[in-house]
């Protein structure tokens, strides 16, 4: 049995990972979701303070709180960049880093950091005009498709992430990484990767290339950048396989 957290992408929370957190339970896992501070059940708790400080110490604390040991941190989207801080701050506790659909962050990045300008701006009038000057709202999915495939999610779960889905904190977006420290050898590190982040990753695009190279493990899964929507139980697969596939 491995001890997952699971860190939910922009815009979600711990529901996100209902079905998904089931099939580990079925496999034998212990299955942990959490929710971000101003993000789904805790969307009171945010505010125009919320930033990504906020996230690492988010993850900080839940780990540390239950006094967790051996834990498979997973990341999705967004998420890569509180669980990167937090990965330093974890020390012994952290036994396996699982990125979805994202890559690790490095100190001084951000996530506006790595969108394009005219994205930028748009973000930042959405902000203004729909957000009260500190929440992006979780954009329609038109425009959601042009950057992230859609793949797998039918109308039942594009229903569920319309009606579950809380405006994300901007300053999360804004902030860079203040830190980021190398986990040790001793910590497993996955990227699971959709279909997007896979042709990215085949094409050697160069802020990627490293996670092609040992100490990474990848593992490909053929759907869209929400697998723990579109495809959980397969999901829930891959990151059972992740823990009993290393060798140490």
């Amino acid at each position: 049995m491995a001890t997952h957290v699971l860190v939910p992408g922009a815009w979600l929370g711990a529901w996100a990972w209902q079905d998904t957190a089931r099939a580990l339970s079925k496999l034998g896992h212990r299955a942990l979701p959490l929710s971000l501070t101003g993000l789904g059940e805790r969307a009171q708790h945010g505010g125009p303070d919320t930033d990504l400080d906020t996230h690492i110490a988010d993850i900080t604390a839940f780990v540390e709180a239950q006094n967790l040991s051996d834990v498979t941190l997973v990341a999705h989207s967004y998420a890569a960049a509180p669980v990167s801080g937090a990965a330093g701050r974890l020390g012994r506790r952290l036994r396996r880093l699982v990125y979805i659909d994202s890559a690790p962050f490095s100190e001084g990045m951000s996530l506006l950091g790595l969108m394009p300008p005219e994205r930028v701006a748009r973000i930042r009038r959405q902000v203004a005009e729909d957000g009260d000057g500190w929440r992006l709202p979780l954009p329609p999915f038109e425009e959601l498709g042009s950057e992230r495939t859609l793949d797998g999610l039918g109308p039942a779960q594009r229903r569920l992430l319309r009606a579950q889905g809380t405006p994300q904190p901007f300053r999360t977006f804004e902030q860079p990484l203040a830190s980021a420290a190398t986990p040790g050898p001793e910590v497993d590190r996955v990227v699971v990767a959709c279909h997007d982040f896979t042709a990215m990753l085949d094409a050697g695009e160069p802020l990627l290339a490293g996670l092609n190279m040992s100490p990474w493990r990848r593992f490909d899964l053929a759907t869209g950048h929400w697998p723990m929507l579109s495809v959980p139980g397969e999901l829930a697969a891959i990151l059972h396989e992740v823990t009993y596939d290393h060798t140490d």
